[in-house]
């Protein structure tokens, strides 16, 4: 696959930026040049620990750093839009962050800011490029499982609540919905598409319910039900303060998969294993990921350096339409809450 060589630039310096920074290194084609910060310390001790970056003090500096090809955005979610507009107008191919913004609205801004300056826009869902959900995509494609039935798709942890902290402040985009809700969304509606043959498919219907912190005013932790055509179910949850799972499974007429770990796969390079279990199978078979040879955010980032390639402004893994048809489902999601940002 024809991939170009990209020099990126980062957008923030928090736990994300670095996981993707480490990754970056195992990429086919991205190099790491430089990072951006709001103040010079937190660039200089972050751009410290990758070599040979370049640290500028404020995001600006870093989007007129002629250098920087493509840049990836790791702020709060609030901060996504405005960013990634700058990006686009400073002539920067752009990977942001999940949810690419906080609602339907400012995602068409961003939008309309990159197709006006031609540049490429991808919203970074790292575990859609990864091998194992390749290898999902190619059974559910293939009728492994028959006629499909059910999805149920899960990820939750618990976090201590603490009233500033971006997972529940609602004035950093706090609430388990945007943060990792979008997952379990964007799994259900990838698995209901490729049994149809399509990228990804809509819910004809959604029902959703959730707890919204009583101080916070955010969620803290909800449950979907999401119908697609053909009767196809989707049971999703999300939760910032549950001791839960962070698993899936896709039920057939034929059989059923069982993914332990669907959306933080192979994380520093480990193998992972999904379970096939067949109608009429005395035991599930298990499938095995092995020989990982690139970091989980590399594979996103290599996306992002092929279709530049190709001259797209859009990646097929994760394509505008689909994150538009994400966002519009996190909307439902919240509205059903009576969760709201300010702006909104």
């Amino acid at each position: 696959m024809t991939t170009t060589a990209l020099r990126w630039g980062i957008l923030g310096t928090g736990h994300i930026a670095r996981k993707f920074a480490t990754d970056l290194s195992s990429s086919r084609s991205g190099r790491l040049v430089a990072v951006g910060s709001r103040s010079d310390a937190a660039a200089a001790g972050f751009a410290g620990a990758f070599g040979d970056v370049r640290a500028h003090g404020s995001y600006e500096a870093l989007l007129a750093d002629a250098q920087v090809q493509a840049v990836y955005i790791s702020t709060p979610h609030p901060w996504h839009a405005e960013w990634a507009i700058a990006a686009a107008r400073a002539g920067k191919h752009i990977l942001c962050e999940k949810p690419l913004t906080l609602n339907q609205a400012d995602t068409r801004r961003v939008m309309a800011a990159a197709r006006e300056h031609g540049v490429l826009l991808m919203e970074a869902f790292m575990y859609r490029h990864h091998p194992q959900t390749l290898k999902i995509v190619e059974l559910v494609r293939a009728g492994v499982l028959g006629e499909l039935r059910l999805i149920r798709a899960s990820f939750n942890f618990a976090a201590t609540f603490d009233p500033a902290h971006r997972l529940f402040n609602r004035a950093l985009g706090g609430g388990a919905i945007l943060d990792v809700g979008c997952y379990p969304v964007s799994f259900a509606r990838l698995v209901a598409g490729q049994a149809q043959g399509r990228a990804f498919a809509e819910p004809v219907a959604w029902l959703g319910a959730g707890r919204v912190h009583p101080e916070a005013q955010t969620d803290e932790y909800a449950t979907a039900l999401a119908t697609f055509a053909g009767g196809v179910l989707a049971e999703l949850s999300c939760g910032t303060t549950v001791r839960n799972d962070q698993s899936a499974q896709i039920h057939g007429t034929e059989g059923w998969l069982d993914i332990p770990n669907p959306f933080l796969p192979g994380q520093d390079r480990h193998d992972e294993v999904i379970h096939l279990h067949r109608r009429g199978a005395s035991a599930p078979q298990d499938i095995a990921i092995t020989g990982l040879v690139h970091g989980l955010y590399a594979y996103e980032a290599d996306a992002v350096a092929e279709a530049v390639a190709r001259g797209a402004t859009e990646a097929p893994a994760m394509s505008w339409d689909d994150t538009l048809g994400n966002i519009a489902a996190l909307d439902a999601w919240r509205q059903a809450l009576g969760v709201r940002y300010a702006g909104e």
